[in-house]
């Protein structure tokens, strides 16, 4: 029994199995650049979201408009407000 039998109920063939129990060191790595390409991903995406030019940024529309506080010209005829 080794420390990464458990990757074959996951799918894991036996020889990757005896692989891994035999470098586990193999699997610290596949660890260290997962997660390393996944803080590069996060960190390109705050440099995106953190440098957008101002007509990039999606717009604040005023709610007060949007209620229908004015003139509605697409109303039915006769419809209450």
């Amino acid at each position: 029994m080794g420390q990464f039998d458990w990757f074959s109920s996951i799918g894991a063939t036996p020889q990757a199995v005896a692989v891994l129990n035999d470098q586990p060191i193999l699997f610290t790595i596949l660890l260290v650049v997962l997660v390393t390409i996944t803080l590069q991903i996060v960190l390109i995406w705050y440099i995106h979201f953190a440098t957008r030019k101002p007509e990039q940024m999606k717009k604040k529309t005023d709610d007060k408009k949007k209620k229908g506080g004015g003139d509605n010209k697409a109303a039915a005829p006769g419809a209450r407000k």
